[in-house]
């Protein structure tokens, strides 16, 4: 039996993904002996949890109702449907017109695991040297053309063309090629690689036909180019209207080609998305107050514990709910540019970190309700700890000359403050390495004996909120002789020097899933950082790192994946690349009470709204949405 299979929304750009296959029953034919067999599902660890015969998900509700409207917030405008052409800004919510070759479920441990949707069926073989994706013969985009294999190489090709962050995310293919009928084959440059042929499996898939064909005034497209033409997709929501900048609205497609299929059975329940643009935080906030979106996501621990105290919270038209956050890891902070003469000493760089004092801030700030992040992969198993041991030490042994001795024989952690006397101690800390460093003390001023010039840091952030944490650290900083610069701009600006790499230290989050691969080459890698287009903001250039990434990468089984990445994380935390601040293990939320969601959430996301539907009986009481 041919078994097609669709699973939930969207994946996360970059979400690394590896790879061990199920047999899925999946075509007629019987594969050559030395050929891989066709298989529905792959997964990092074992067996997907769900085979060939499930007939939908366990986190939803199979018989949830359809339509009604949700309404969701953005920040910033939008100018472009093109999400592909690095110009503008691509409009919210946009791909939700559009599918992928496969996508994972929300409520496996193993995170990794994928399964199809434009894709029936995937193979590789032993040393994932090559990918092979069959595509499904029910795909059709929403004209009711087919979809594809040469849509797919053409996607591909596109991608690489025009965005430099795919090019590098997609470096090791070697070969695109149509290998039959609506086949396509992946060849690599490398083999043993076992997360490739997952990181394939997340391309977004456009028209070929239509973005070479001419728009209604008989122009030629060009997707290199912005454009708010509505584009052409696949997926069970299409463009229905907009307004530049303001709102875009998506509706539900009637006929869309997957409906049916057990994987979408209880999810894409709103018969219109809406998305709504703000370009202030504030305003954006007191909108949901006043009923203008449904859905709101509290990003600040201070704002969680101050400001949802407004009618609608008291009378239980809005209802606050707390869901675990178990799908990720981060690392955010005071990210420190080593292209800076002035960061490239690591002692320079560890005294920033005795000069935070997390404590006074989170209580003060945040109402104790943040966590210090203590890892690159903080919240995770992923996370190290302690010594090294096992095959943790035994990794770090081929890199001991090149790293840091305290890697060895100290456990990782970061100065704790919270009071005057914490405080005290840890600026003294700090002095004394940045004279270690070489800097002189006098008359109250940190300098560099040669210049004369005083140490400064400029901190650039284009949120006046953040003033809050950057105020104090500003002043232990002033204690220690260093002069602290603030410097708010606006977002276009500060987007534009983070990508110039024109700033001397940043607040930034790296995310992280709970199978890192290929995407940390980007965050640390030596060859991306001089590339403007990768995340590696810090500027690392470490041959110790890079041979733990590949070590990473080449994982061949979980305990050597974590083991590996541990190691990673360790050597990253020894040398003090960024300033650690703090981070939430749940996801805060509050909701116009409109809704109704599975009783069995997903373990690894809110699933909202792609699980959640309208409940009829609660907008009654609540009232109906403006």
């Amino acid at each position: 039996m041919v078994f097609k299979w669709h699973v939930g929304k969207r994946a996360a750009a970059g979400l690394a993904l590896a790879s061990v296959v199920v047999m899925s029953g999946i075509g007629s034919v019987p594969a050559f002996a030395a050929e891989p067999e066709w298989h529905h599902a792959a997964a990092l660890n074992g067996t997907p949890k769900y085979d060939a015969d499930a007939r939908h998900f366990d986190y939803v509700n199979p018989d949830a109702p359809k339509g009604g409207t949700v309404r969701l917030a953005a920040s910033g405008g939008f100018d472009t449907f093109n999400i592909l052409a690095q110009k503008g800004n691509i409009a919210p919510g946009i791909l939700n017109i559009y599918e992928s070759l496969m996508e994972p479920s929300l409520d496996e441990e193993d995170i990794s695991a994928q399964y199809g949707v434009l894709a029936e069926a995937v193979r590789f073989p032993d040393d994932y040297s090559w990918v092979e994706y069959r595509l499904n013969p029910d795909a059709r985009w929403h004209d009711g053309e087919p979809v594809t294999a040469d849509d797919v190489i053409w996607s591909f090709e596109k991608s690489i063309e025009l965005d430099p962050q795919r090019k590098y995310y997609f470096q090791n293919v070697q070969k695109s090629e149509i290998v039959g009928d609506g086949t396509v084959r992946f060849t690599f440059d490398v083999s043993g690689n076992r997360e490739l042929p997952k990181i394939m499996g997340q391309l977004t898939v456009l028209p070929r036909h239509w973005w070479e064909g001419t728009n209604s005034k008989g122009e030629q497209r060009d997707i290199s180019r912005t454009t708010l033409e509505p584009p052409l997709g696949s997926g069970a929501y299409k463009m229905k209207e907009f307004s530049p900048n303001r709102q875009v609205i998506y509706e539900r497609v009637p006929d869309y080609w997957g409906k049916d299929l057990p994987i979408r059975v209880g999810t894409d329940n709103f018969e219109e998305i809406r998305y709504i643009s703000f370009l202030d935080d504030s305003v954006q906030f007191e909108a949901f107050k006043g009923d203008q979106y449904d859905f709101h996501t509290e990003r600040s621990s201070s704002q969680w514990a101050k400001r949802y105290d407004f009618p609608a919270i008291k009378d239980g038209r809005v209802v606050k709910e707390i869901f675990p956050d178990k799908s990720r890891g981060v690392m955010q902070g005071f990210f420190l540019n080593q292209r800076r003469e002035k960061f490239q000493n690591p002692d320079v760089r560890q005294a920033l970190n005795y000069a935070y004092d997390f404590e006074t801030t989170n209580e003060i700030v945040s109402a104790n309700l943040l966590k210090r992040v203590n890892s690159y992969f903080a919240g995770t198993e992923l996370a190290s700890s302690g010594l090294p041991q096992g095959k943790e030490l035994e990794i770090l042994e081929e890199v001991r000359d090149m790293v840091p001795p305290e890697v060895f024989t100290e456990e990782f952690k970061n100065p704790v403050g919270g009071n005057p006397q914490n405080v005290r101690a840890n600026l003294r800390e700090a002095v004394k390495l940045l004279r270690k460093a070489g800097y002189e003390l006098k008359d109250r001023k940190m300098v560099d004996p040669k210049t004369g010039e005083q140490l400064s840091i400029e901190f650039l952030y284009r949120d006046k909120a953040s003033e809050r944490t950057l105020l104090p650290y500003s002043q232990n900083l002033e204690a220690i002789g260093i002069k602290p610069i603030l410097r708010l701009v606006d977002t276009s600006q500060f987007v534009n020097r983070v990508r110039s790499r024109d700033f001397d230290t940043v607040v930034l989050a790296i995310g992280q899933s709970l199978s890192p691969g290929n995407e940390q080459r980007e965050y640390w890698g030596s060859e991306s950082a001089d590339n403007e287009s990768s995340a590696n903001y810090a500027g690392i250039k470490n041959p110790a790192i890079d041979k733990l990434i590949d070590k990473v990468i080449f994982a061949e089984d979980r305990e050597t994946l974590v083991a590996a990445t541990r190691a990673l994380d360790r050597v990253l935390l020894w040398n003090h690349y960024v300033v650690p601040q703090f981070y939430s293990d749940e996801t805060r939320t509050a909701r116009w009470n409109r809704f109704g969601h599975p009783q069995q959430m997903p373990e690894y996301s809110t699933g909202f709204p792609t699980i959640w539907w309208y409940d009829e009986a609660l907008a009654a009481k609540t009232g109906a949405a403006r």
